[in-house]
């Protein structure tokens, strides 16, 4: 098949190399020598999905395991996809070319809303029945993880099982089980795979729990056979310096999006931000060693031949020994033309040596959050950062040489007023003037260029925010024009996402199992890649609604009720609903909640419930009194 394609398909599509299956460090196992297949499905295109860590982390992870096998497939671009719909050809795997349905296991990872028409869009051309009560043990086991699996309903008709939390915790327990069962090389009985693997801390069958609505309301969810558990608590990997890490990632023939090295330093965030889900979901906070650090970057560099590498995580300046790590990295790579990458930055973490440390060797983009425009909205999603310290953080940049910045901003937080968004404008405007004094008294003639990005708030599950409706999309997009109007400046640049797609969003973040219908009506008149603006069909997803009778505005204008019950309340991702509760509250009196690496644990819940810790590997460098730590 491989050869066929190449020579027939490939020639004729945009990116044949998305195709290909073949780059540096891609791993081809004997078919027949190994007991459990698994696609490892990305429901994008190929180069954001080769940008993404867990890929690298499970591919590499499973792939280690003499008896299994791990593949990758992605969405096929449009013209892809018309060339396999033409002759008749079902959806493969990059490095064997083989049908999906030959796997035992077909895995999505579900890492934003606006790909969920994609899961069932490849279903469909690897003909696999969408809903997972037309499937037999014919078929594979389709699983999905991912933040968004934390609230799987809305997926819930069409996935058989979900790995809930850090999925290298999880999933060679999920496939040991398949293996066990599968006997003479035939598939296993899927429902007794299910059977088994529901046992499992961390594992959802959907099949195995009834819903019942009141009114249209989600009521309750309760399984509807023993020995299921009634909520299902995530899993979360307690020690990163034990934790698998891959060395060898592939290395794309094509530019990706994130077409460099990843060395994650930590995993979580106990800032609070109380709009962000992932501070939530990824909690508690564990850092990775410098040794371990060190040793991972000396392999990535010789195993790949990136010249940058990226320091990843949700707030990598947090992380307790940044500097002397940086200080390592830039001495022992700067004179191999290695540069140093941090992702978005929290201002109030960004320090001058620190800044001269990452341009020692090559300027990358620097990016600021500072969320809100004024201090009152930014205590009232419990940000924590100051008009003060992004001026500093910008002054430490100019002054080190960058002279472009860009900043990320929401719309249409809670409590917000016109003097919030005046406030975006004015601190942009701050921005600039610094950067021109900056660069004027350095004799530098090069012009600053400031980039605000701005998002629509999107009440996201298991946040403080949860309960709060979103704008509606008429009052979204009066507040963007409003922002444009205050944004005419050559120096600013001023980019914003389109309200329509934030609203669907919100409708499928907040979504229980009602929306299945609308997500396959919607698919069926053709919506897909839907994050994508050239294919994002906004009426199609109304008509879709209203042919199944499903209202919306229910599930993204509404103000909940603390009484009521939401549809991911089964899933337990550690932090308490009380504790959720209490932020909501403190969020509407615009009172802040410390961060526990800092000041006294504020009782979430993670540590004592789920027996895991802070680790921090630079120890108590500041004073701070908290019980769950680990040095």
């Amino acid at each position: 098949m491989r050869d066929w394609v190449t020579e027939k398909i490939l020639p004729k599509v945009e990116k044949p190399t998305r195709y290909l299956g073949t780059e540096w460090n891609a791993v081809h196992k004997p078919w027949d020598d190994v007991a459990v297949k698994m696609a490892f499905a990305f429901p994008d295109v190929y180069e954001v999905g080769m940008s993404h860590l867990g890929l690298r982390i499970l591919y590499g992870l499973v792939n280690e395991q003499k008896d299994m096998l791990m593949e990758r497939v992605f969405a096929p671009w449009v013209d892809m996809e018309e060339m396999l719909r033409q002759y008749n050809l079902p959806l493969f795997t990059l490095e064997s070319y083989r049908p999906l349905s030959e796997f035992d296991v077909v895995g999505f990872t579900l890492q934003y809303e606006m790909s969920y028409t994609n899961v069932l869009n490849m279903l469909n051309l690897a003909g696999i029945p969408l809903r997972s009560i037309d499937r037999t043990s014919k078929h594979p086991l389709i699983i999905a993880g991912g933040p968004c699996a934390l609230n799987p309903e809305p997926l819930a008709d069409f996935i058989d099982i979900f790995l809930l939390g850090e999925s290298e915790e999880l999933l060679l327990e999920v496939l040991a089980v398949i293996k066990k069962n599968k006997k003479n090389g035939l598939r296993a009985d899927r429902d007794r795979v299910m059977e088994e693997v529901v046992k499992i801390p961390g594992v959802y069958v959907p099949a195995f729990y009834d819903v019942t609505y009141q009114e249209g309301k989600f009521k309750k969810i309760e399984p509807n056979r023993p020995g299921v558990p009634k909520r299902i608590k995530k899993r979360v990997v307690a020690d990163l310096d034990k934790a698998y890490f891959p060395t060898n990632p592939i290395v794309p023939f094509m530019e990706i999006v994130h077409d460099r090295i990843m060395l994650e330093v930590l995993r979580g965030c106990t800032r609070g931000c109380r709009f962000c889900q992932a501070g939530i979901i990824y909690r508690p906070v564990r850092e990775r060693s410098p040794q371990t650090l060190l040793k991972q970057a000396e392999e990535l560099v010789r195993k790949t031949g990136h010249d940058e590498i990226s320091l990843t995580s949700l707030s990598t300046t947090d992380y307790s020994c940044i500097e002397p790590l940086i200080n390592r990295l830039v001495n022992i790579y700067g004179e191999q033309g290695v540069g140093i990458s941090l992702p978005s930055l929290r201002a109030d973490a960004f320090s001058v040596g620190l800044a001269e440390e990452i341009q020692r060797v090559r300027k990358t983009g620097l990016t600021f959050a500072p969320e809100a425009g004024t201090q009152r909205l930014r205590d009232v999603i419990n940000k924590g950062v100051t008009e003060e310290a992004l001026l500093e953080a910008a002054q430490a940049a100019f002054s080190a040489g960058w002279t472009s910045i860009k900043l990320y901003f929401m719309i249409g937080l809670p409590t917000e007023t016109e003097k919030d968004l005046e406030g975006i404008a004015e601190l942009a405007r701050k921005v600039v003037e610094l950067g021109q004094k900056t660069l004027k008294e350095q004799g530098v003639r090069k012009r600053v260029k400031v980039t605000v990005s701005v998002s629509s708030f999107v009440p996201k599950p298991h946040t403080p925010l949860q309960w709060e409706p979103q704008d509606e999309i008429e009052v979204l997009k009066k507040k963007q024009s409003y922002l444009k109007s205050l944004l005419r400046d050559r120096h600013i640049t001023y980019n914003w996402h389109a309200a329509e797609v934030s609203f669907l969003e919100a409708v499928f973040a907040k979504g229980d199992r009602q929306l299945g219908k609308v997500l396959e009506a919607a698919w069926r008149k053709g919506c897909k890649f839907d994050s994508w603006t050239e294919h994002f069909r906004f009426q199609s997803w109304l008509d879709a609604f209203k042919e199944c009778n499903v209202d919306p505005g229910f599930y993204a204008h509404r103000k909940i009720k603390y009484d009521e019950v939401l549809p991911w309340d089964h899933i337990d991702v550690g932090v308490t609903k009380k504790y959720l509760i209490r932020e909501h509250q403190k969020a509407l009196r615009g009172e802040i909640t410390g961060d526990c690496r800092f000041v006294n644990c504020p009782g979430c819940g993670i540590c004592s419930r789920f027996g895991v810790a802070v680790v921090q590997k630079g120890g108590d460098t500041r004073n701070a009194a908290v019980k769950n730590r680990i040095y």
